[in-house]
């Protein structure tokens, strides 16, 4: 399966995509790593992006859906992508969808981590960050101790923009960009909205079992779809990617 993941600046959803990749076997997709990795590689392309960032300008849609369509395109993603911060606009969407559907795929779900401002603003302020393992805890809902964390309290930082109005502007701007979005997904009756104002197991346990019975529905509908014969068999795996093999 391939799904989307939405959640404002505090909502948890790397760590739960962190979890979904795990489970599912999925391949995390993020507009921010694939282009790092492309300027790391030095290749023509990443040249290019390394002088548009330096340039202070903004990457084009085109480059993007580029590097986007690179991982679609390998046989080895085939249907078992997360997409993580893409798409951000109504054009991406488009763009997504294009790609997906050349490659025979198309997303299988859309989740919203949706959060109160309130505990977004309580999750953000409580973070601290260890300088020396860059273990990520939170004073009120995961602190630091001897269990946990090898490293001496000194190294344990605050971010500098984890301060009450940069929060505040930033999940207003969250909003604001992704509420077309949301209701794009929403029409289309792909959208599935997740209390992200749980503890971060309950609401982990709530996406595995809406994911797994997309998967089983997935399972069902291959051995309708394709009823198998003497010589061939299904291998399923954990995340929905269903290939031949002869016995």
């Amino acid at each position: 399966m391939n799904l989307i993941i939405f959640g404002p600046p505090g909502a948890g959803k790397g760590t739960q995509s962190n979890n979904i990749v795990n489970d599912f076997d999925l391949k995390q997709v993020s507009t921010g790593d694939l282009l790092r990795n492309e300027i790391k590689l030095q290749t023509d392309l990443g040249k290019k992006i390394e002088s548009i960032i330096n340039n202070g300008e903004l990457v084009s849609n085109d480059i993007v859906n580029t590097l986007i369509e690179k991982i679609i395109s390998d046989p080895n993603n085939f249907n078992r992508l997360i997409f993580d911060g893409y798409p951000r606009t109504i054009s991406q969407i488009y763009s997504l969808e294009k790609l997906l559907k050349t490659f025979n795929q198309k997303i299988s779900i859309v989740l919203n981590l949706s959060v109160d401002k309130d505990i977004i603003s309580k999750r953000i302020k409580g973070r601290i960050i260890c300088a020396k393992c860059f273990r990520i805890f939170n004073v009120y809902f995961n602190p630091p101790n001897s269990k946990n964390h090898d490293c001496e309290k000194k190294y344990l930082k605050k971010r500098t923009d984890d301060n009450s109005k940069i929060i505040l502007n930033r999940f207003e701007t969250y909003v604001i960009k992704t509420k077309p979005i949301l209701d794009y997904f929403k029409k289309r009756g792909s959208l599935c909205e997740i209390d992200g104002n749980q503890k971060i197991d309950e609401i982990y346990n709530k996406i595995k079992g809406i994911l797994e019975n997309i998967r089983d529905w997935h399972y069902a509908y291959f051995l309708y779809k394709f009823p198998w014969k003497n010589h061939t068999s299904l291998i399923y795996g954990p995340y929905s990617r269903y290939q031949y093999s002869s016995k």
